[in-house]
């Protein structure tokens, strides 16, 4: 067993221990699934940038430098300017609706504010949508294991997913927060370190743009590069305004002001830390010329081109980006089975006990699932652009739509979900490229706002803004918890 492989094995033990500790302190749902409402700016800002981070912004963004040059900066870089837009404008609106109305999940918000129709729709999709982004989590963790220790992809997957479920399914929120921070200062270190190691074992700046591929003319022009550039702003930032799994987080502040800095805060260290995944996968350019696979060029550079600690130190940092990340996702799974699904739709008389009982159970079950997509699917990019169109083509219209306007109703939510998503799986079918103003997420987002507008006469006054009917008794060892 090599020093690196040991260094992980003792960081991923670690990680499941804190988990564990942590979790003993969550006795209920409340503390599961939004922490008691208690997060602060720090441990806010540490589980939103964590989750962030993962395997589209390290493997795959590198893999886009690798492959396009300095343009792959926009993968990132979307993702900062769409949590720039949730921290300044979504987050704390929809903060304040969540804390008046003792909402858990978004699954509760669109039922406040929509119905019950729309609220199992969007439970559905989610779930899909969710395995396809943690299989992609799983994939890039694997690829850290199999370049550190050789281990094949199904097994890396295995103890990925693994590590992950143990420590969140101890204590849902809480405990993420508290593990996400210790990933977070071992993220940040590792990548600020290895990064200027690798840019000199690369040979310097131009050596680096000497290894411009010769069908990257526009290697270091910064718009637009292959496949990469600007248009990724269209894919990406909507689908981090309205993300399920932030959205849950920032549920868990403790004040609307905790989630404005929190959410600006994370958003420019999105868009600082957008430039080291893309010059690492430059500098893989140099070192590996000819790889089959431009996701290997993160762990490959951080094993042959910087010194053997900070390598394992960056490794290290690295697993904890895919982790971090994964488990945001899983939080989105076992929070939406429970509550909008189990609870809503199966048992709406479950104790408040029997809930945090199956939340983790689902967590369990949610990395299981994960692990067997993620055996399955090609790439971690290809997994992400499943979630990130999904996500946004059926939650974006709605949810903005009724967080800022008191006119749109059940008949439009669920014309914009079902408009955007068959857009989608018909422009997949037509064959239409993947990127671009003109590719089948652009049509979706597109075809859903058309088909809410067109929906949207006569429309009736939406029910989250109006006077609440009385509350049914709530069980006796549960919170009452406001009815919209």
């Amino acid at each position: 067993m090599n020093a690196a492989l040991l260094l992980l094995v003792g960081y991923s033990a670690l990680l499941v221990a804190l988990g564990v500790r942590v979790g003993r302190r969550v006795d209920s749902s409340s503390e599961f699934f939004v922490a008691g409402r208690q997060l602060g700016p720090g441990l806010l800002f540490a589980t939103l940038l964590a989750a962030n981070i993962g395997a589209g912004s390290t493997v795959g963004a590198a893999g886009l430098g690798y492959r396009d040059g300095l343009a792959a900066w926009w993968w990132v870089g979307s993702a900062g300017i769409g949590t720039l837009a949730l921290g300044l404008w979504v987050g704390p609106r929809i903060w304040k609706v969540a804390r008046e109305r003792d909402l858990y999940t978004v699954g509760d918000y669109l039922e406040a504010r929509y119905g019950t129709s729309v609220r199992a729709i969007v439970a559905v999709l989610l779930w899909v949508a969710t395995l396809a982004i943690l299989a992609g989590q799983l994939i890039a963790a694997a690829w850290v294991l199999n370049v550190v220790a050789g281990l094949p992809r199904w097994a890396g997957c295995l103890a990925a997913g693994g590590v992950m479920t143990a420590y969140f399914a101890a204590g849902g929120l809480l405990t993420s927060a508290w593990v996400n921070l210790v990933q977070l200062t071992v993220l940040l270190i590792g990548f600020l370190v290895a990064l200027p190691f690798a840019l000199q074992g690369a040979g310097g700046w131009e050596s680096i743009v000497a290894a411009a591929p010769p069908d990257r003319p526009d290697w270091l022009a910064f718009g637009s590069s292959g496949a990469s550039g600007w248009t990724w702003l269209f894919l990406l930032a909507p689908a981090f305004v309205v993300s399920p799994g932030l959205l849950q987080k920032v549920y868990g502040a403790r004040d609307e002001g905790t989630v404005r800095r929190s959410g600006v805060a994370c958003g420019l260290a999105l868009l600082a830390f957008a430039f080291i995944p893309a010059l690492l996968g430059m500098s893989a350019r140099v070192m590996a010329p000819a790889l089959s696979n431009p996701e290997l060029a993160l762990p490959i550079v951080l094993t042959e081109g910087v010194p053997l600690l900070v390598g394992g130190l960056a490794l290290a940092a690295l697993f904890s980006a895919e982790i971090s990340s994964a488990d945001a996702i899983l939080f989105m799974l076992s929070t939406s089975l429970s509550e909008d699904l189990w609870k809503r739709f199966l048992r709406p008389e479950a104790t408040d006990r029997e809930v945090l009982r199956t939340a983790r159970a689902a967590a369990i079950a949610g990395g299981g699932f994960g692990v067997a997509l993620a055996l399955a699917l090609p790439s971690v990019i290809g997994a992400l652009a499943v979630f990130y169109t999904l996500l946004t083509v059926s939650l974006f219209v709605p949810l903005i739509a009724g967080l800022y306007s008191d006119r749109p109703g059940t008949l439009q939510a669920i014309a914009a979900i079902a408009g955007g998503v068959t857009t989608v799986i018909g422009a997949r079918a037509a064959g239409l490229p993947s990127s671009g103003l003109g590719s089948p997420y652009v049509l979706g987002l597109a075809a859903s706002g058309v088909a809410f507008w067109i929906t949207g006469l006569p429309v009736r006054r939406s029910r989250i803004r109006s006077s609440p009917p009385p509350a049914d008794p709530p069980p006796p060892d549960r919170p009452p918890r406001a009815r919209c």
